[in-house]
């Protein structure tokens, strides 16, 4: 009818070993058998031979329904993406005349993201001839870093990176007690 689409494990006639170890829970005695011996157990439980692990010497293989298979994989698959923490990074922008209510204000906002688990990427943006104030620059962000030392740890110090000095900063991990 249409084209056969590919599978990502081989099934039944398209295993090419000559033995396999045959694993899962509806084997008596799992072992090393020949591909027929499998398959004619796999008929006889109206299940597939399914090919776990191609590259084990002999390939391991399972009997089971494939398509059940593939949805516990999938499953599998999903609650292991579900479980990776996502790492936002949030950007604080200065210039480097930021004056102490703008810096309180941003301050706030940093302190908002770190609570939020959130790293910051702070810096300054030199605009112009305003890049003769590194210092300036520099012992802004330093203090921003000084003010969040309690609730974070800085990953990169200042650094100039064309017209921007750049310091990154991440929340520092919970110990439990």
């Amino acid at each position: 009818m249409g084209r056969k689409e590919a599978r990502p494990h081989r099934i039944n006639n398209e295993i090419r070993a000559h033995s396999i170890r045959l694993v899962g829970d509806n084997i008596e005695n799992p072992g090393v058998y020949s591909v027929p011996e499998a398959l004619k157990l796999a008929d006889e439980l109206e299940l597939d031979l399914v090919e776990i692990s191609p590259s084990a010497e002999p390939p391991v293989c399972k009997i089971t329904d494939y398509q059940k298979f593939l949805y516990q994989q999938k499953k599998k698959q999903k609650e292991m993406k579900a479980k990776t923490t996502k790492v936002v990074v949030k950007e604080i922008r200065f210039g480097p005349n930021t004056d102490e209510h703008d810096f309180n204000f941003k301050l706030k906002h940093a302190q908002k993201f770190i609570a939020e688990g959130s790293k910051i990427k702070a810096f300054v943006f030199f605009k112009g001839r305003t890049i003769l104030f590194k210092e300036k620059g520099e012992i802004l962000l330093l203090r921003l870093a000084t003010e969040l030392e309690d609730v974070a740890k800085v990953d990169q110090m200042p650094k100039l990176e064309g017209k921007r000095m750049i310091m990154f900063i991440s929340p520092k991990v919970k110990t439990g007690k």
